[in-house]
């Protein structure tokens, strides 16, 4: 139950704040909005600890900006690979092994390499093992040096 409170509170919340409108009915109507993707949700059977991962909250803060970070420097990697000469540019497919035990550890990891300009997630085996396609060499580095595999695995609580 908490989960789907929670879930509400989140939802309506962004109505408030992306609508900019604070009619009575207008607000009435986000509510109602709201709560009836919160009842669809709980007749998939869609909220739960992975659907809306409560407990990964305020853990979360803390990696969600080092991602941040992450992500521009990435950006800047990129932009000065496109920019430069094409000998910057260094595709290349490797694998690698995720430190997570479960499902949810290995869909935050790998959406974080995808969510890093300059590599993909393509494809996550049943053992954990990513393929991911990296756009230059210091791309292929950042993934394979382990750093976000360690910062997912402090996030889950497994490190």
């Amino acid at each position: 139950m908490r989960h789907a409170l929670s879930l509400f509170l989140i939802l309506f919340g962004l109505w408030l704040i992306m609508s900019g409108h604070y009619l009575g009915w207008l607000v009435a109507l986000g509510a109602a909005s709201a709560a009836l993707t919160v009842w669809i949700a709980r007749r998939l059977e869609a909220i739960d600890h992975e659907g809306h991962p409560l407990h990964l909250a305020w853990r979360g803060m803390p990696y969600w900006g080092w991602l941040l970070v992450e992500i521009v420097k990435s950006n800047i990697d990129v932009a000065r690979a496109i920019l430069s000469s094409p000998a910057a540019i260094d595709p290349s497919v490797f694998k690698i092994k995720a430190g997570q035990r479960d499902e949810l550890g290995w869909a935050v990891h790998a959406n974080s390499i995808t969510l890093t300009p300059g590599t993909v997630t393509m494809a996550i085996d049943a053992d954990g093992t990513f393929t991911v396609h990296a756009l230059t060499r210091a791309s292929r580095q950042g993934v394979e040096s382990g750093e976000m595999d360690r910062r997912v695995s402090r996030l889950m609580g497994e490190a």
